[in-house]
C-alpha cells in the first residue's frame, strides 16, 4: 500500500500535522501494528478525500476518487488482483491506448513497467484514497466469483466433474492459473503452494523464505485448479489417491522459469507445491553468496585439490545446492570430466553431464555413483548422501583420485563427521577424505533502498542475551574492528533495519548465506580417528580460528546485510 516514508514526507510538506504530530501519530499506529494512513483514517484524525488530494497536488499528479464507481469488468481485469491488492492500484478507465490506473503509490515504477509490458498500454498515473481502492478490490471478488459460478454450474457426479480435461481447459480456470503463476514470478516466489481446505482453497507464495497468504478462492473451482496444473505438468487427471511429480516450463522474452510439481492426497483434496527455478538467473560468486574473506580463502584451496570431498550441510532450503552449483561453476572447464546425480536437476549447467534418480526403476544415488566412476569423471556431485551405501561409495571415489562435491542433512559443520561415523564409515578413512565442510542457513537481506540505523531496545537486547552469549560476540566485532573501544556494550552499537518501502517486503529484499567453513586439519583428523564428538570436534575448529555461523550472521548485521531480528528468527527454527 502507500509507501510510509512517502507518507510522512507528504503530511509534513502538505503542513497538515506537525513534526511532534506525526511522531506522536507513528508511535500510536506502531502499538496498533497498522500502517500510518490506516491509523489516521480509522481514528478519523483526517478526513481521507481531504488529505490524499492534497498529497496529489504536491506531488503535482492528477486526482481520482472511486470510493463510489463501479469499474468495467474488462478493464478491472487488466491487473491481476493480487498485484492490486498487494500493490494497492487499480486500472478504471483505458482510452486510446493509455491505462489509468489509479494507486496509493505513484513511485511504485516497477510494477507500473510490470504492467506495461503486460497489458502493452502505457500506465497513466492517478492518486487516489485508500476507500476507492477498497471498493474497487471489491468488485474483483464480484467478477471471479461469477467466472467461479461458470465453472461450478458444470454437471457434478459424486462431488467431481463429468471431464476433467474439459473443465481444466476452461478459460476462467486457465486465467486464475495463469495469474497466480505470473505474479508468482514477478514477486520472485521460490515456491507457491495450493492448499484445499474444507469450504476454500488457499494460495501462499514463499518468498525470501516467508510463506505469504496471496489468495482465497472457493473450494468448488479446487477440481479444476488441479486438474489445469495436472494437464501443465503431463500428470495423470483421475489419480487422487497416490502422490504425484511432474514439471513444466514458462518461456518468454524476459525470463525462462522451470515449475517442479509436487501433489500428494490429503484429506481435504489434493495439496499442490510447486517450486520456481529461474533457468536463466546467472551463476553467483562465492563472494556473492555472502562468503567471508578467511571462510573464501579456506573453500578455494579445498576445491583445488585434485580429490577428497567437500561436504555442504543444512536444513531444507539453506541454500545448499546453490553452493554446490557455485563451486561447479569455478571447477567447470574443458579439461575436466563432471557427473553429478540429482534429485531433481535444479539448474541446468553446460559441458557437465548430469543424472536424474528414478528410484522406480532402481536408479538412486549409490546406483548412479557406481555407473559413473566408469565412466572416467574428475569431480563428482551427488545430490545428498542419504544412507551407507551412498556414503560408502562417495567415500571410496574421494580416496581413489576423483574430487566429490555432496550434501548431507546436519545443523553444523562439525556434526557432518560423525553422522558419516554413524553410517558406518570407517574413522580413517573420513579423516583422510573430507577436505573441508561448510555449514549454511539463509536469512534476509536488508532492503538497500529503505535501510536505516538504529540502536536496539532493551527487550530485543534481553531476547539476544537469553540466546546468545554476548561477551563473545563483542569480541568478534573487536577482532574485526567493526566497532570502537568506547562501545562495550550492545547497546552502544549501531545496527540497521529496512524501514519498508515500495521496493521491499517488510524491508528486506532477497536472501544471503552466513556460513561456518571447517577445513579437516591434521588436528581435526586426529580428533576423527578418536570418533570425538561434535562438541570437541567444534571446540578444536573454534580454537584454530573457524567463525560459527552465528559470528558470520552477527559480522553481517553490524555491516548491514541482514538484521538482528532475522538471525534469531533462523537460529530459532
Amino acid at each position: 500500500m502507500f509507501n510510509h516514508i512517502d507518507m510522512v514526507k507528504s503530511l509534513a510538506e502538505a503542513k497538515i500535522f506537525s513534526k511532534a504530530q506525526i511522531n506522536k501519530y507513528e508511535q500510536e499506529a506502531a502499538s496498533k501494528k497498522i500502517s500510518l494512513a490506516d491509523f489516521l483514517i480509522t481514528e478519523k484524525i483526517i478526513d481521507e478525500k481531504q488529505v490524499f488530494e492534497k498529497i496529489a497536488e504536491i506531488k503535482k499528479m492528477p486526482f481520482v476518487d472511486l470510493s463510489n464507481e463501479i469499474i468495467r469488468k474488462d478493464i478491472l481485469a487488466l491487473i491481476p488482483e493480487p498485484i492490486a491488492q498487494s500493490h494497492g492500484l487499480v486500472a478504471f478507465d483505458k482510452k486510446r491506448g493509455n491505462l489509468k490506473i489509479a494507486t496509493l503509490d505513484p513511485t511504485d515504477l516497477q510494477t507500473f513497467a510490470f504492467i506495461e509490458k503486460k497489458t502493452e498500454l502505457k500506465p497513466e498515473i492517478y492518486c487516489t484514497t485508500p476507500s476507492s481502492i477498497q471498493n474497487v478490490l471489491k468488485q474483483y471478488h464480484k467478477s471471479l466469483r461469477a467466472e467461479f459460478e461458470k465453472i461450478t454450474k458444470k454437471e457434478i457426479i459424486d462431488g467431481e466433474p463429468k471431464n476433467l480435461k474439459e473443465m481444466a481447459e476452461d478459460l476462467p480456470i486457465i486465467r486464475v492459473v495463469d495469474t497466480f503463476l505470473e505474479y508468482a514470478i514477478f514477486e520472485g516466489a521460490s515456491d507457491i503452494h495450493i492448499e484445499p481446505s474444507e469450504k476454500e482453497v488457499v494460495i501462499r507464495y514463499r518468498i525470501d523464505g516467508i510463506l505469504r497468504d496471496v489468495m482465497t478462492l472457493p473450494k468448488k473451482i479446487h477440481s479444476g485448479l488441479t486438474a489445469r496444473i495436472k494437464i501443465l505438468s503431463n500428470l495423470k487427471l483421475d489419480e487422487h489417491r497416490l502422490p504425484q511429480d511432474g514439471r513444466f516450463k514458462i518461456e518468454t522474452d524476459e525470463y525462462r522459469i522451470s515449475f517442479r510439481v509436487s501433489i500428494i492426497p490429503i484429506f481435504d483434496g489434493e495439496k499442490i507445491v510447486m517450486r520456481l527455478l529461474n533457468e536463466s538467473s546467472r551463476i553467483l560468486t562465492l563472494e556473492q553468496l555472502g562468503f567471508q574473506e578467511q571462510q573464501l580463502k579456506a573453500v578455494r584451496v579445498n576445491i583445488g585439490k585434485p580429490h577428497g570431498m567437500i561436504l555442504v550441510t543444512g536444513p531444507t532450503g539453506s541454500g545448499k545446492t546453490t553452493t554446490l552449483y557455485t563451486i561447479l561453476n569455478l571447477l567447470n572447464k574443458p579439461g575436466v570430466n563432471i557427473t553429478t546425480i540429482e534429485d531433481p536437476i535444479e539448474y541446468r549447467m553446460p559441458r557437465v553431464n548430469q543424472s536424474q534418480v528414478n528410484p522406480k526403476i532402481g536408479y538412486d544415488f549409490s546406483a548412479g555413483l557406481r555407473a559413473f566412476l566408469r565412466q572416467d569423471p574428475d569431480i563428482i556431485m551427488v545430490g545428498e548422501i542419504r544412507d551407507k551405501e551412498t556414503a560408502s561409495i562417495a567415500i571410496n571415489a574421494a580416496m581413489t583420485g576423483h574430487l566429490v562435491l555432496a550434501t548431507l542433512h546436519t545443523n553444523d559443520a562439525a556434526t557432518a563427521l560423525p553422522r558419516l561415523d554413524d553410517m558406518q564409515i570407517a574413522s580413517f578413512l573420513i579423516a583422510s577424505t573430507v577436505n573441508v565442510i561448510v555449514a549454511q542457513r539463509l536469512v534476509r537481506r536488508i532492503c538497500p533502498h529503505c535501510i536505516e540505523k538504529y540502536k536496539l531496545g532493551k527487550e530485543v537486547i534481553e531476547e539476544i542475551q537469553d540466546q546468545f552469549d554476548m561477551q563473545k560476540i563483542m569480541n568478534i566485532f573487536r577482532k574485526n574492528k567493526l566497532i570502537k573501544p568506547s562501545q562495550t556494550t550492545i547497546s552502544d552499537i549501531d545496527f540497521f533495519r529496512g524501514k519498508g518501502c515500495n521496493q521491499c517486503k517488510e524491508g528486506y529484499k532477497g536472501r544471503i548465506g552466513i556460513y561456518e567453513v571447517l577445513e579437516v586439519t591434521p588436528a581435526i583428523s586426529d580428533l576423527v580417528i578418536k570418533k570425538s564428538s561434535s562438541e570437541i570436534i567444534n571446540k578444536k575448529a573454534r580454537e584454530l580460528g573457524m567463525i560459527n555461523m552465528l559470528e558470520d550472521g552477527f559480522i553481517k548485521a553490524k555491516n548491514g546485510v541482514t538484521t538482528i531480528e532475522e538471525l534469531v528468527r533462523v537460529t530459532k527454527e
